[in-house]
């Protein structure tokens, strides 16, 4: 595709690297035509790149496979999730899971996009459920106050919670933050 074609959240292939497409900006310069100034995060360590492209340069799309998978376990640094319409199981180590494990209990569903049969995006639900098992307890009059306390979940995750909830709660968290949203009722 043209550069002129991009789109944000596009998966294109530069110097044989997959990058996302982040943001772009069409710019004109003094001199010469204008140019597409790009920002690329790269899929296989996150960095990002600024990349400038005329509008009439071929970039090449890289087409990405998302499925559905369900999280099942993890054993050590290795974490395994299965498709769920093919029931194939694949195994993930911490690099390419990411902050996966502190938010996922078993049989949660989350989306993957493989690249050449590779996962290469894991999108985690931008929010869980998740019961507390650790926290101190509640300190009367701590509302005037309004401090927050940590609290243990059961997958380990550590958040900042407010003053009144206690053990056994379960609260929603964010995925993206790693904040406390609300106490979730039964």
């Amino acid at each position: 595709m043209r550069a002129s074609e991009m789109k944000k959240g596009q998966t294109v292939k530069v110097d044989g690297k997959l990058y996302a497409i982040v943001d772009y900006q069409h710019v004109k310069l003094g001199k010469g035509g204008a140019v597409y100034q790009t920002k690329l995060k790269s899929l296989a360590d996150g960095s990002i790149q600024n990349i400038r492209l005329r509008s009439e340069e071929i970039v090449e799309e890289a087409y990405l496979d998302k499925g559905i998978y369900e999280y099942l376990y993890s054993a050590g640094s290795e974490h395994v999730l299965m498709d769920t319409k093919t029931y194939d199981q694949i195994s993930l180590d911490d690099d390419t899971f990411g902050d996966g494990p502190k938010y996922l209990k078993p049989n949660t569903r989350l989306q993957v996009s493989m690249y050449e049969g590779k996962p290469v995006i894991i999108e985690l639900p931008n929010t869980v459920d998740l019961k507390v098992t650790d926290t101190s307890p509640e300190i009367k009059g701590a509302t005037a106050t309004n401090q927050n306390k940590p609290a243990t979940l059961e997958t380990g995750l550590v958040v900042q919670v407010p003053p009144f909830i206690k053990v056994g709660e379960i609260i929603r968290v964010d995925t993206r933050s790693g904040q406390y949203l609300t106490r979730v009722k039964e």
